[in-house]
């Protein structure tokens, strides 16, 4: 299983794109997917605060958006 971290915050319609894009990747691949919300880490918020949404994965590369849904596939492969 690839786990993948969504790192998103309230009220960001972008992030609710992304994550759309990351429930279709789940359909073809077994998938975790851990939302981690920023607004509650002050290091979280320096470091991502001005690139949500941003999707880590196992290996540590990032996607940072826009991306679609064959940028997480060909990270995922």
């Amino acid at each position: 299983m690839i786990r993948i971290i969504l790192y998103t915050t309230a009220g960001c319609h972008l992030c609710e794109l992304a994550e759309a894009l990351l429930l279709q990747a789940k359909q073809q691949y077994s998938l975790t997917i851990i939302a981690t919300e920023i607004g509650d880490n002050d290091e979280l918020v320096a470091r991502y605060g001005t690139t949500i949404p941003v999707i880590e994965f196992d290996n540590g590369s990032q996607l940072n958006w826009p991306f679609e849904l064959d940028d997480i596939i060909a990270q995922i492969n």
